[in-house]
């Protein structure tokens, strides 16, 4: 099968190694807006203890065992409203209480 593309008359013979720096590029750009915007959608801020000063120490715990997906797993490749979704099972935690939820020290409840 041909990797040949119609764009109005002409034919775009662009293969994915052609435009891979940008694609690489526009997928981590939108990786880093979405999480920004799942961020903002959960408070901007740890539920346990209010730390809000480096966004990349800021990590979404799920509450439901049951998720569809791991929000930091290839999460952000998916629709906003999926990801919104997948969103309401979790609380944000910064790293030092995410790891202490898990050794069972804070007892996260839903809101």
């Amino acid at each position: 099968m041909s990797n040949i593309y119609y764009f109005g008359n002409m034919k775009d013979k662009r293969k994915y190694a052609d435009r891979a720096k940008y694609l690489i590029n526009a997928v981590k750009k939108r990786r880093k807006n979405v999480r920004e915007m799942a961020i903002s959608y959960k408070g901007n801020r740890c539920e346990i203890c209010g730390y809000r000063k480096c966004n990349e120490a800021l990590e979404f715990h799920h509450q439901i065992s049951k998720k569809d997906f791991g929000i930091s797993s290839k999460g952000y490749t998916r629709s906003w409203e999926k990801v919104k979704h997948e969103l309401d099972k979790c609380v944000l935690l910064c790293a030092n209480c995410h790891r202490e939820a898990h050794a069972g020290k804070h007892k996260v409840v839903d809101k």
